[in-house]
Protein backbone atom coordinates (compact mmCIF):
# COMPACT_ATOMS: atom_id res chain seq x y z
CA UNK A 1 0.00 0.00 0.00
CA UNK A 2 1.34 3.42 -0.96
CA UNK A 3 1.58 5.82 1.96
CA UNK A 4 0.18 9.33 1.50
CA UNK A 5 2.72 12.05 0.78
CA UNK A 6 2.93 14.07 4.00
CA UNK A 7 6.05 16.05 3.10
CA UNK A 8 5.87 19.83 3.33
CA UNK A 9 6.10 21.98 0.20
CA UNK A 10 9.70 22.65 -0.84
CA UNK A 11 11.21 26.10 -0.52
CA UNK A 12 13.24 27.49 -3.40
CA UNK A 13 14.96 30.27 -1.45
CA UNK A 14 18.14 28.23 -0.98
CA UNK A 15 18.64 27.44 -4.66
CA UNK A 16 21.73 29.37 -5.86
CA UNK A 17 20.08 31.14 -8.79
CA UNK A 18 17.18 32.32 -6.66
CA UNK A 19 19.49 33.49 -3.90
CA UNK A 20 21.61 35.36 -6.46
CA UNK A 21 18.50 37.22 -7.65
CA UNK A 22 17.63 38.22 -4.08
CA UNK A 23 21.13 39.01 -2.85
CA UNK A 24 21.18 42.71 -3.92
CA UNK A 25 18.01 43.25 -1.90
CA UNK A 26 19.53 41.48 1.10
CA UNK A 27 22.74 43.52 0.97
CA UNK A 28 20.59 46.66 0.72
CA UNK A 29 18.64 45.52 3.76
CA UNK A 30 21.86 45.15 5.74
CA UNK A 31 23.02 48.62 4.68
CA UNK A 32 19.74 50.23 5.79
CA UNK A 33 19.88 48.42 9.12
CA UNK A 34 23.44 49.58 9.72
CA UNK A 35 22.48 53.15 8.83
CA UNK A 36 19.53 53.10 11.23
CA UNK A 37 21.73 51.83 14.04
CA UNK A 38 23.96 54.82 13.36
CA UNK A 39 20.90 57.09 13.37
CA UNK A 40 19.99 56.00 16.87
CA UNK A 41 23.58 55.95 18.06
CA UNK A 42 24.08 59.62 17.26
CA UNK A 43 20.92 60.44 19.22
CA UNK A 44 22.01 58.73 22.46
CA UNK A 45 19.73 55.71 22.14
CA UNK A 46 20.66 52.36 23.68
CA UNK A 47 19.99 49.21 21.67
CA UNK A 48 18.18 46.56 23.73
CA UNK A 49 17.42 42.91 23.06
CA UNK A 50 14.07 41.71 24.39
CA UNK A 51 13.01 38.10 24.95
CA UNK A 52 10.84 36.50 22.28
CA UNK A 53 9.01 34.21 24.73
CA UNK A 54 6.43 36.05 26.85
CA UNK A 55 3.54 35.16 29.15
CA UNK A 56 1.31 37.27 26.89
CA UNK A 57 1.89 37.86 23.17
CA UNK A 58 -0.10 41.11 23.24
CA UNK A 59 -3.78 41.84 23.70
CA UNK A 60 -5.03 43.40 20.50
CA UNK A 61 -8.21 41.91 19.07
CA UNK A 62 -7.00 41.06 15.58
CA UNK A 63 -3.41 39.98 16.28
CA UNK A 64 -2.88 36.22 16.32
CA UNK A 65 0.02 34.60 18.17
CA UNK A 66 2.07 31.43 18.02
CA UNK A 67 1.70 29.45 21.24
CA UNK A 68 4.07 27.01 22.93
CA UNK A 69 4.59 25.39 26.34
CA UNK A 70 7.14 25.81 29.09
CA UNK A 71 7.88 22.43 30.69
CA UNK A 72 9.41 22.12 34.18
CA UNK A 73 11.80 19.35 35.22
CA UNK A 74 8.93 17.57 36.95
CA UNK A 75 6.77 17.73 33.83
CA UNK A 76 4.47 20.57 34.82
CA UNK A 77 3.47 22.77 31.91
CA UNK A 78 2.54 26.41 31.48
CA UNK A 79 1.66 28.32 28.30
CA UNK A 80 4.10 30.75 26.71
CA UNK A 81 3.78 32.73 23.49
CA UNK A 82 6.07 34.15 20.83
CA UNK A 83 5.56 37.89 21.10
CA UNK A 84 3.72 39.86 18.40
CA UNK A 85 5.71 42.95 19.44
CA UNK A 86 8.53 43.78 21.89
CA UNK A 87 6.36 46.57 23.29
CA UNK A 88 5.57 45.11 26.72
CA UNK A 89 9.22 44.25 27.40
CA UNK A 90 10.45 47.63 26.15
CA UNK A 91 8.06 49.52 28.39
CA UNK A 92 9.24 47.50 31.39
CA UNK A 93 12.73 48.78 30.60
CA UNK A 94 11.40 52.34 30.59
CA UNK A 95 9.85 51.68 34.00
CA UNK A 96 13.25 50.42 35.14
CA UNK A 97 14.87 53.73 34.19
CA UNK A 98 15.94 53.61 30.54
CA UNK A 99 15.37 56.90 28.70
CA UNK A 100 15.92 56.25 24.99
CA UNK A 101 15.92 52.71 23.64
CA UNK A 102 15.52 50.91 20.33
CA UNK A 103 15.41 47.29 19.23
CA UNK A 104 15.38 45.27 16.03
CA UNK A 105 13.14 42.44 17.24
CA UNK A 106 12.02 39.32 15.45
CA UNK A 107 8.27 39.11 16.04
CA UNK A 108 5.67 36.49 15.16
CA UNK A 109 2.11 36.85 13.90
CA UNK A 110 -0.10 33.95 12.89
CA UNK A 111 -2.67 34.02 10.07
CA UNK A 112 -0.45 36.43 8.11
CA UNK A 113 1.32 35.72 4.82
CA UNK A 114 1.50 37.66 1.55
CA UNK A 115 3.52 40.32 -0.28
CA UNK A 116 3.44 42.59 2.80
CA UNK A 117 3.04 39.97 5.53
CA UNK A 118 5.18 37.16 6.89
CA UNK A 119 4.70 34.95 9.97
CA UNK A 120 8.11 36.03 11.31
CA UNK A 121 9.40 39.51 10.57
CA UNK A 122 11.59 42.27 12.00
CA UNK A 123 10.07 45.10 13.99
CA UNK A 124 12.09 48.22 14.70
CA UNK A 125 10.77 49.82 17.89
CA UNK A 126 12.06 52.92 19.62
CA UNK A 127 10.99 54.91 22.68
CA UNK A 128 11.63 58.42 23.98
CA UNK A 129 10.94 59.20 27.64
CA UNK A 130 9.53 62.66 28.32
CA UNK A 131 9.17 63.57 24.66
CA UNK A 132 6.05 64.35 22.62
CA UNK A 133 4.87 61.80 20.08
CA UNK A 134 5.24 64.40 17.33
CA UNK A 135 8.99 63.94 17.69
CA UNK A 136 8.44 60.40 16.41
CA UNK A 137 6.84 61.88 13.29
CA UNK A 138 10.10 63.73 12.66
CA UNK A 139 12.03 60.50 13.33
CA UNK A 140 9.97 58.68 10.71
CA UNK A 141 10.55 61.38 8.10
CA UNK A 142 14.30 61.28 8.78
CA UNK A 143 14.36 57.47 8.50
CA UNK A 144 12.69 57.51 5.09
CA UNK A 145 15.35 59.91 3.82
CA UNK A 146 18.15 57.88 5.38
CA UNK A 147 16.91 54.60 3.88
CA UNK A 148 16.72 56.18 0.43
CA UNK A 149 20.15 57.80 0.72
CA UNK A 150 21.65 54.49 1.85
CA UNK A 151 20.33 52.52 -1.12
CA UNK A 152 20.78 55.36 -3.62
CA UNK A 153 17.13 55.58 -4.62
CA UNK A 154 15.25 58.80 -5.31
CA UNK A 155 11.76 57.31 -5.18
CA UNK A 156 9.91 54.43 -3.55
CA UNK A 157 7.50 52.49 -5.78
CA UNK A 158 4.92 49.79 -5.07
CA UNK A 159 1.82 48.64 -6.95
CA UNK A 160 1.69 51.62 -9.25
CA UNK A 161 2.24 54.24 -6.54
CA UNK A 162 5.37 56.28 -5.87
CA UNK A 163 6.60 58.19 -2.84
CA UNK A 164 9.33 60.81 -2.67
CA UNK A 165 11.18 59.84 0.53
CA UNK A 166 12.88 63.24 0.66
CA UNK A 167 9.64 65.23 0.73
CA UNK A 168 8.13 66.19 4.09
CA UNK A 169 5.23 63.80 4.85
CA UNK A 170 1.70 65.15 4.77
CA UNK A 171 0.14 65.16 8.24
CA UNK A 172 -3.54 64.26 8.07
CA UNK A 173 -5.94 63.58 10.94
CA UNK A 174 -8.37 60.66 10.73
CA UNK A 175 -11.25 63.15 10.78
CA UNK A 176 -9.73 65.00 7.80
CA UNK A 177 -9.14 61.73 5.94
CA UNK A 178 -12.71 60.48 6.49
CA UNK A 179 -14.06 63.78 5.21
CA UNK A 180 -11.69 64.02 2.21
CA UNK A 181 -11.91 60.47 0.91
CA UNK A 182 -15.35 59.28 2.10
CA UNK A 183 -17.36 62.42 2.87
CA UNK A 184 -17.98 61.16 6.42
CA UNK A 185 -17.94 63.24 9.61
CA UNK A 186 -16.08 60.80 11.83
CA UNK A 187 -16.08 62.86 15.03
CA UNK A 188 -19.89 63.19 14.95
CA UNK A 189 -20.05 59.44 15.64
CA UNK A 190 -18.08 59.83 18.88
CA UNK A 191 -19.35 61.16 22.21
CA UNK A 192 -17.45 63.77 24.20
CA UNK A 193 -15.75 60.95 26.11
CA UNK A 194 -14.92 58.89 23.04
CA UNK A 195 -17.80 56.38 23.18
CA UNK A 196 -18.79 55.21 19.71
CA UNK A 197 -22.20 55.56 18.00
CA UNK A 198 -22.57 52.56 15.72
CA UNK A 199 -25.85 53.67 14.18
CA UNK A 200 -24.55 57.11 13.30
CA UNK A 201 -21.52 55.66 11.53
CA UNK A 202 -23.65 53.04 9.76
CA UNK A 203 -25.92 55.78 8.42
CA UNK A 204 -22.89 57.75 7.23
CA UNK A 205 -21.51 54.71 5.36
CA UNK A 206 -24.86 54.06 3.72
CA UNK A 207 -25.04 57.70 2.60
CA UNK A 208 -21.52 57.32 1.17
CA UNK A 209 -22.62 54.30 -0.88
CA UNK A 210 -20.84 51.72 1.24
CA UNK A 211 -22.27 48.35 2.24
CA UNK A 212 -23.25 47.87 5.88
CA UNK A 213 -23.98 44.46 7.43
CA UNK A 214 -26.30 44.00 10.38
CA UNK A 215 -23.54 42.48 12.51
CA UNK A 216 -20.94 45.17 11.75
CA UNK A 217 -19.70 46.88 14.89
CA UNK A 218 -18.55 50.51 14.94
CA UNK A 219 -14.98 49.25 14.67
CA UNK A 220 -15.87 47.06 11.68
CA UNK A 221 -17.39 50.06 9.92
CA UNK A 222 -14.43 52.26 10.78
CA UNK A 223 -12.08 49.66 9.33
CA UNK A 224 -14.11 49.36 6.12
CA UNK A 225 -13.77 53.07 5.44
CA UNK A 226 -10.09 53.10 6.34
CA UNK A 227 -9.20 50.11 4.17
CA UNK A 228 -11.49 50.73 1.21
CA UNK A 229 -11.62 54.52 0.90
CA UNK A 230 -8.59 55.97 2.67
CA UNK A 231 -5.52 53.73 2.68
CA UNK A 232 -5.34 53.38 -1.14
CA UNK A 233 -4.64 57.14 -1.32
CA UNK A 234 -2.02 57.39 1.43
CA UNK A 235 1.63 57.95 0.66
CA UNK A 236 1.05 58.76 -3.02
CA UNK A 237 3.62 61.32 -4.12
CA UNK A 238 4.91 61.83 -0.61
CA UNK A 239 4.55 59.93 2.65
CA UNK A 240 1.44 60.39 4.79
CA UNK A 241 1.27 60.56 8.58
CA UNK A 242 -2.29 59.69 9.63
CA UNK A 243 -2.89 60.80 13.22
CA UNK A 244 -5.43 61.40 15.99
CA UNK A 245 -7.13 58.01 15.86
CA UNK A 246 -10.41 57.59 17.76
CA UNK A 247 -9.66 56.53 21.33
CA UNK A 248 -11.39 53.17 20.72
CA UNK A 249 -8.81 52.40 18.00
CA UNK A 250 -5.71 53.10 20.06
CA UNK A 251 -5.48 50.44 22.75
CA UNK A 252 -2.09 51.50 24.14
CA UNK A 253 -2.16 55.26 23.47
CA UNK A 254 -3.12 58.08 25.80
CA UNK A 255 -6.01 60.45 25.00
CA UNK A 256 -5.19 63.72 23.29
CA UNK A 257 -5.19 66.61 25.79
CA UNK A 258 -6.82 68.77 23.10
CA UNK A 259 -9.71 66.35 22.36
CA UNK A 260 -10.48 63.29 24.55
CA UNK A 261 -12.35 61.67 21.67
CA UNK A 262 -9.06 60.92 19.94
CA UNK A 263 -5.71 59.48 20.97
CA UNK A 264 -2.05 60.31 20.45
CA UNK A 265 -1.58 57.69 17.78
CA UNK A 266 -0.27 57.95 14.23
CA UNK A 267 0.57 55.65 11.37
CA UNK A 268 3.10 56.28 8.58
CA UNK A 269 2.29 55.32 4.98
CA UNK A 270 4.36 55.25 1.79
CA UNK A 271 3.02 53.96 -1.55
CA UNK A 272 -0.16 52.88 0.24
CA UNK A 273 1.92 50.66 2.55
CA UNK A 274 1.60 51.05 6.31
CA UNK A 275 5.16 51.35 7.63
CA UNK A 276 4.91 52.51 11.24
CA UNK A 277 2.49 52.80 14.16
CA UNK A 278 3.26 55.17 17.04
CA UNK A 279 1.77 56.27 20.36
CA UNK A 280 1.99 58.80 23.07
CA UNK A 281 2.07 55.96 25.56
CA UNK A 282 -0.74 55.22 27.99
CA UNK A 283 0.63 54.84 31.55
CA UNK A 284 -2.67 54.47 33.46
CA UNK A 285 -2.63 50.79 34.49
CA UNK A 286 -6.32 50.71 35.36
CA UNK A 287 -7.35 52.15 32.00
CA UNK A 288 -4.92 49.85 30.21
CA UNK A 289 -6.42 46.81 31.95
CA UNK A 290 -9.93 47.93 30.98
CA UNK A 291 -8.89 48.28 27.33
CA UNK A 292 -7.16 44.91 27.28
CA UNK A 293 -10.20 43.20 28.81
CA UNK A 294 -12.47 44.84 26.23
CA UNK A 295 -10.22 43.75 23.37
CA UNK A 296 -10.00 40.20 24.67
CA UNK A 297 -13.80 40.05 24.98
CA UNK A 298 -13.97 41.10 21.32
CA UNK A 299 -11.34 38.50 20.41
CA UNK A 300 -13.39 35.83 22.14
CA UNK A 301 -16.56 36.96 20.33
CA UNK A 302 -14.93 37.00 16.89
CA UNK A 303 -12.31 34.23 17.05
CA UNK A 304 -13.27 32.13 20.07
CA UNK A 305 -9.92 32.59 21.82
CA UNK A 306 -8.17 34.98 24.22
CA UNK A 307 -4.66 35.60 25.53
CA UNK A 308 -3.68 36.20 29.16
CA UNK A 309 -2.86 39.66 30.44
CA UNK A 310 0.75 40.37 31.37
CA UNK A 311 0.33 41.36 35.03
CA UNK A 312 4.03 42.18 35.24
CA UNK A 313 3.56 44.71 32.45
CA UNK A 314 0.51 46.27 34.08
CA UNK A 315 2.43 46.60 37.35
CA UNK A 316 5.32 48.27 35.52
CA UNK A 317 3.01 50.93 34.11
CA UNK A 318 2.66 52.44 37.58
CA UNK A 319 6.41 53.18 37.45
CA UNK A 320 6.70 54.10 33.78
CA UNK A 321 7.30 57.81 33.08
CA UNK A 322 5.52 59.69 30.27
CA UNK A 323 6.96 58.48 26.97
CA UNK A 324 6.34 58.09 23.27
CA UNK A 325 7.10 55.01 21.20
CA UNK A 326 6.93 53.76 17.62
CA UNK A 327 7.00 50.42 15.83
CA UNK A 328 8.19 50.25 12.22
CA UNK A 329 7.96 47.24 9.93
CA UNK A 330 11.63 47.10 8.99
CA UNK A 331 11.21 44.52 6.22
CA UNK A 332 8.63 46.75 4.51
CA UNK A 333 10.96 49.75 4.66
CA UNK A 334 13.81 47.63 3.28
CA UNK A 335 11.50 46.39 0.51
CA UNK A 336 10.62 49.92 -0.60
CA UNK A 337 14.18 51.22 -0.28
CA UNK A 338 15.70 48.39 -2.35
CA UNK A 339 12.96 48.11 -4.98
CA UNK A 340 11.85 44.63 -3.95
CA UNK A 341 8.20 43.69 -4.53
CA UNK A 342 7.66 41.35 -1.56
CA UNK A 343 8.92 41.44 2.01
CA UNK A 344 10.27 37.89 1.76
CA UNK A 345 12.71 39.11 -0.92
CA UNK A 346 14.51 41.14 1.78
CA UNK A 347 14.56 38.33 4.36
CA UNK A 348 17.71 36.24 4.48
CA UNK A 349 15.88 33.01 5.34
CA UNK A 350 12.09 33.28 4.94
CA UNK A 351 9.81 30.87 6.78
CA UNK A 352 9.01 27.88 4.59
CA UNK A 353 5.47 27.56 3.28
CA UNK A 354 3.51 24.96 5.24
CA UNK A 355 0.24 25.22 3.35
CA UNK A 356 -0.27 24.25 -0.29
Amino acid sequence: MKLPDTSLPRSAWWEPENHADRRPFLIGRNAVQTALRGFFGTRDFVEVDTATLQVSPGNETHLHAFATQAVAIDGRQAPLYLHTSPEFAAKKLLAAGEQRIFTFAHVYRNRERGPLHHPEFTMLEWYRVGEDYRQLMDDCADMLKLAAETTGTRSFAFRGMTTDPFADPERLTLAEAFDRFAGIDLLSTLSAGGETDREALAAALTAAGMRVSADDSWTDLFSKVLVDRIEPHLGDGRATILYEYPISEAALARPSPADPRVAERFELYACGVELANAFGELTDAGEQRRRFEHDMAEKSRIYGETYPLDEDFLAALSLMPPASGAALGFDRLAMLATGATRVDQVMWAPVAEVFE
